[in-house]
């Protein structure tokens, strides 16, 4: 299976109080086309650093990352913007993410206005298509973010995500500042849409309810580098490292005992409620 997006020897290193902070160190994966890969860890352990330097929204200081066979390191400019249309990205705090000074309708066409693909008519039409797609509907065209509800917010993310028709998805912990109640339903549209669009998804999180649920393919990083991975149903039942069963312990058993269980919706659990950081 080809890969969508393959990460090779990444390392980020940040200076905290004059001294070099090793964020990621000579991280390597790779997203198979049409899969989901699951990138967990504690908090701090470097996960979303990664995929910002994949993307290049930060730069790495070594390594390559490639998306659809595209070395990301060796484009600026326009041509790295546009290869960056084939990524789309969904952030942990909705809200946080969208311009309070736009309206959903303007949020939601900003890709599509910045990359230059489209009239103002043909944008405004893909906009009802996507509210449609995301189900909010037409009638939240015309509102603000202050003026949704954190769910309604991050379906805008979404929405403005897979305006460019990219073919990889980066959720980077995109339920852990939803409400309880609300996290299964954005997590049954993220799998809806993967379906009807042939998505691939770079998943990031903590909470290993959502990573069980949704990947096929799981690493484990731990202070900035991945200590094990491999298939979701390995990885996350029969874990060969001891900080991977760490992790799992700490988890309340899933209802079922199964690794994986695409037909219903994944248990919410009450720690991915609220802000996190990572």
């Amino acid at each position: 299976m080809s890969a969508i997006l393959e990460v090779d020897a990444i390392t980020k290193v940040f200076a905290s109080r004059g001294r070099p902070f090793v964020a990621v160190d000579e991280v390597s994966f790779s997203v198979p086309e049409g899969a989901t890969f699951g990138l967990v860890g504690e908090s701090g352990s470097g996960k979303s650093t990664v995929a910002r330097c994949a993307l290049r929204l930060i730069e790495p200081t070594s390594g390559t990352s490639r998306v659809a066979g595209e070395d990301l390191g060796r484009m600026s400019g326009r041509r790295l913007r546009g290869l960056r249309g084939a990524a789309g990205m969904v952030f942990q705090n909705p809200v946080a993410a969208l311009n309070p000074r736009l309206t959903v309708r303007d949020c939601i066409a900003e890709p599509l206005r910045t990359h230059g693909r489209a009239t103002a008519q043909e944008r405004s039409r893909r906009v009802d298509e996507l509210l449609d797609e995301v189900g909010l509907g037409r009638v939240h065209a015309d509102r603000f973010p202050h003026q949704l509800s954190g769910g309604q917010c991050q379906r805008v993310g979404i929405a403005r995500a897979i305006a460019m028709r990219p073919r990889l998805l980066i959720l980077d912990e995109p339920t852990s500042a939803l409400d309880v109640s609300v996290q299964a339903q954005v997590l049954n549209l993220l799998a809806d849409l993967k379906h009807e669009h042939g998505l691939s998804y770079l998943l990031i999180s903590h909470d290993l309810d959502v990573v069980r649920h949704m990947s096929d393919v799981v690493a484990v990083m731990q202070r900035g580098r991945i200590v094990e991975s491999g298939p979701a149903t390995q990885v996350l039942v029969a874990p060969r490292e001891e900080y991977t069963a760490r992790l799992l312990a700490s988890m309340p058993p899933t209802p079922g005992g199964r690794a994986i269980d695409p037909g219903s919706a994944p248990p919410p659990h009450p720690s991915t409620n609220g802000e996190r950081t990572r």
